[in-house]
């Protein structure tokens, strides 16, 4: 018997991940059997403090990457838009599946992101969200919003925010995402019978951050038993919308901390992407978009972000800490 190791956060919804990629790893390979090792990371052990001030650069993957890279586990399982841009040296990405839907939602009790009061509190942890949500309704007061989904779902139903923004993927892993009109495309519906409202943001509003919806399976590159197991869960439209948005955050600079967000998005046999970059408070703001065939993915990513910079957002994140 073959024994697979699979390393993971040990949230509900990474665990969800991780039993997703175990049972596709069993599916393509008869006679494999797999176990989810539970490794904490920084991310999960600072809970009171903002995302943005302890850095979040590997801030959920590190720990991973270690156990992974020391033969402890076979293969990790991450949320893409966790891992940073540049892969650690020795590793992988040996699949990328089959990705979600990429759009950030709204959740809430008083409606949707245009119809809620002025002054109402909406909670994130993401300063990329803030930006572009401060740009779109700067009447609106953004707070930082830490915890798993429970949690999150906690404080929105006992009235400390009025609404709060997450990624769809995490509902629809959960089994609380009802498909709608496709991502970035406005559509609604209830969690549970008196849940809050789900609303998909448009990504005229609001664009996710790179790599989100997707999973990253990453192993060792020396390990050719792992490359051959994870192959058959890799998704070549999946690879290549991913490959566009990491290319363009390396371009920007992967390590700045700037509110940066950008989606490719397959379309027959184009691929276009849709990218921005903004200030902090959402005061200014630059967005760009472009499209090629899958198979010119890291040039598309490239090319998107010189038109970035050349159109001012290499002044804001100039401007920005860490950059």
């Amino acid at each position: 018997m073959i024994e697979v190791v699979i390393g993971s956060r040990g949230s509900a919804l990474a665990l969800a991940q991780a039993n997703w990629v175990a049972d596709r790893i069993k599916q393509h390979n008869p006679g494999v059997e797999t176990r989810i090792e539970i490794i904490r990371t920084k991310g999960d052990k600072i809970l009171d403090t903002p995302l943005a001030k302890i850095g979040d650069k590997g801030l959920f993957v590190k720990e991973i990457e270690v156990a992974l890279a020391g033969g402890r586990i076979d293969v990790a399982v991450h949320s893409m838009k966790d891992l940073p841009s540049e892969i650690t040296e020795g590793l992988a990405i040996g699949a990328i599946p089959e990705r979600a839907d990429p759009s950030d939602v709204l959740l809430s009790y008083r409606g949707r992101i245009s119809e809620l009061p002025a002054g109402s509190r909406v909670g994130s942890s993401s300063l990329r969200r803030r930006a572009q949500l401060m740009s779109f309704r700067p009447d609106l007061e953004f707070s930082d919003l830490r915890g798993n989904l429970d949690t999150r779902l906690r404080k929105l139903e006992s009235g400390e925010y009025e609404g709060i923004v997450v990624a769809y993927a995490g509902l629809e892993r959960l089994n609380l995402g009802v498909g709608g009109r496709g991502p970035g495309v406005g559509a609604e519906h209830r969690i549970g019978e008196s849940g809050p409202l789900v609303e998909k943001i448009p990504f005229d509003v609001c664009l996710p951050a790179v790599g989100q919806g997707a999973l990253a399976v990453q192993i060792r590159e020396d390990d050719p038993r792992a490359a051959r197991l994870v192959a058959p869960l890799d998704d070549r439209l999946a690879r290549a919308a991913v490959t566009a948005e990491r290319a363009l955050l390396a371009a920007l600079g992967g390590g700045c901390r700037a509110p940066i967000a950008a989606v490719a998005v397959p379309e027959g046999d184009r691929l276009t992407l849709r990218a921005m970059v903004a200030s902090l408070d959402g005061a200014e703001m630059v967005r760009a978009e472009g499209a090629d065939d899958p198979g010119g993915a890291v040039s598309l990513g490239e090319r998107v972000a010189g038109v970035l910079l050349d159109s001012g957002a290499r002044e804001i994140l100039a401007g920005c800490d860490g950059s």
